[in-house]
């Protein structure tokens, strides 16, 4: 797995053995860039279910300003940032996604995103998808998108807002979100 373009092009990511992730494929993340096209550069990035953190990655390399990671655990995401010396614009969350949306609701002046990269365990698809529906629109900052890898037999789907965009690579369905804006 690499980093695709941008600054960090062909810099290596890192998905330690034996744990359960599961990196969006190269060639889905070439096809997602590809659409998010010019709205990467100086966005303010959010990467929910994190993983290896290779979406936020990939969009900091093209020039997003900066990137929220969160996941339950982030050890792995952690090791490609200080690969990659990008410390100082990424802020790692160690918590349960939903348990950290809950939170955000309590808070104030609380930060949004130009994009929310989604990539739960597709097995979750079914548990997560009603609550991850309802906070959306909260997170998204006017014409923002929404990024949603989920499995393609049951893909996760967002009612709250649009869908743009809809493809499937291999095993995943990958569908982008937002207002026409």
């Amino acid at each position: 797995m690499r980093v695709i373009a941008g600054d960090f092009k062909g810099r290596q990511l890192v998905a330690p053995r034996g744990w359960k992730v599961r990196p969006t494929s190269d060639r889905a993340r070439e096809a997602i860039f590809s659409v998010l096209g010019e709205r990467v550069g100086g966005a303010h990035v959010l990467d929910l279910y994190c993983g290896t953190g290779a979406l936020a990655i990939e969009a900091l390399s093209r020039g997003a300003a900066d990137a929220t990671l969160v996941d339950r655990d982030t050890r792995a995401a952690l090791g490609n940032v200080e690969r990659l010396g990008l410390g100082e614009r990424v802020e790692l969350v160690r918590a349960d996604v939903l348990r950290w949306l809950g939170k955000r609701e309590d808070g104030k002046d609380e930060p949004i995103f130009d994009l929310v990269f989604i990539d739960a365990p597709y097995r979750l698809a079914d548990r997560v998808g009603q609550e991850l529906d309802s906070q959306l629109p909260g997170l998204l900052s006017e014409g923002g998108r929404a990024i949603v890898e989920s499995g393609a037999r049951r893909p996760l789907r967002i009612d709250s807002l649009p869908r743009l965009r809809q493809r499937r690579y291999g095993a995943a369905d990958v569908s982008i979100y937002g207002s026409a804006a």
